[in-house]
């Protein structure tokens, strides 16, 4: 190489060099901003919402639900602490979990494209048993749909029958 054609070539940059500059470093978001996002949409528009115990994360779910989909949450929610006073609510697995303290989970909701899937975990004890079959032997689900008109009174006898037997203990 001669010379002139060795400084007419710019130095690289190496690997570790940052790439940020100082005016990129000064915009980045700070320390708790991500809290303030609204939770990430999974496939199917179903929320991904940290694992906790108590209502504020079900109430954190459901706010992040889009569509109508919200609404069929939000009537399922009601609908249960009506039914069941003592319930227990939780998120796991970025979905509402109900349950009875000292007894298991006895309904889990998640939410799908076109439906939201409500999950007996006992469903084949429940009278008359709901429709959607499952590979697990006590499992029955219920597919929720925009169209779909919700039932208020055969809900309610499930949800409390639901809730009368042993749940699902993970």
């Amino acid at each position: 190489m001669t010379k002139e054609t060795s400084r007419s070539r710019k130095p690289r940059k190496s690997a570790s060099t940052p790439k940020s500059t100082p005016k990129a470093a000064a915009t980045k978001s700070k320390p708790g901003a991500r809290e303030a996002k609204s939770p990430k949409l999974l496939t199917g528009g179903n929320p991904q919402i940290a694992k906790a115990d108590g209502n504020a994360p079900v109430q954190a779910y459901i706010a992040a639900v889009p569509g109508w989909k919200r609404d069929a949450c939000r009537w399922l929610d009601a609908l249960i602490v009506r039914s069941v006073p003592n319930v227990h609510k939780a998120v796991k697995w970025n979905s509402p979990f109900y349950g009875i303290d000292g007894k298991g989970w006895f309904l889990g909701v998640h939410c799908f494209t076109h439906y939201v899937k409500v999950t007996f975990f006992r469903g084949t004890s429940l009278r008359p048993i709901p429709p959607g079959p499952s590979k697990s032997k006590d499992v029955r689900y219920l597919d929720i749909r925009e169209s779909d008109t919700r039932d208020d009174t055969q809900m309610t006898k499930w949800v409390q029958q639901a809730a009368a037997l042993p749940g699902w203990v993970p």
